[in-house]
């Protein structure tokens, strides 16, 4: 198996391991989307029911991204920073990971899910106009992701670009 395979198996070991309770619950999150009250009140029950779960976190992080609800997109890709780094046995904080924490160059699903959170995480602190912070963690990420596997550097390109013209090279 390869990369996305080992992933879509990594994850759907989580799915599997989810009590019925907590599905039940996210899928009446994604039916309620429009109505804020009644789907936070959905992910906030299935998070009680499965809190260490990530399929749990995946869902609310994509509620609150698609709402365009950035800050607390972010605190929720913190916890799942968080959750899976205890997973893989390495700091807790991203700024103390260094690249022999783990084979981050691996096809590991658990190293690539954490890597595309860092990713996220990055993203999100970009877009929140924390750029100084943005820049650390995709700094991060490509000390761990020396290949560019996972596209880190894409942020950069774009940070390096915002104060430039669309003329300017």
């Amino acid at each position: 198996m390869e990369g996305e395979a080992l992933e879509n198996v990594w994850y759907a070991t989580r799915y599997q391991s989810l009590p019925r309770v907590a599905e039940e619950q996210l899928r009446l999150a994604g039916q309620s989307y429009l109505n804020d009250v009644k789907a936070e009140m959905h992910l906030a029950l299935a998070k009680a029911v499965a809190p260490n779960n990530l399929v749990v976190h995946v869902g609310e992080y994509r509620y609150y991204f698609y709402k365009n609800r950035l800050n607390e997109a972010l605190k929720v890709a913190e916890s799942c920073l968080t959750l899976v780094s205890a997973e893989l046995g390495i700091p807790p904080k991203w700024d103390q990971v260094m690249p022999e924490h783990a084979s981050f160059e691996s096809d590991d699903p658990a190293l690539r899910f954490y890597l595309f959170v860092l990713k996220a995480y990055a993203y999100l602190l970009l877009r929140l106009s924390r750029i100084a912070e943005g820049t650390l963690v995709a700094d991060k990420l490509l000390e761990l992701d020396s290949e560019n596997k996972i596209g880190g550097k894409l942020l950069l390109d774009v940070v390096s670009r915002m104060d430039k013209d669309d003329y300017d090279d």
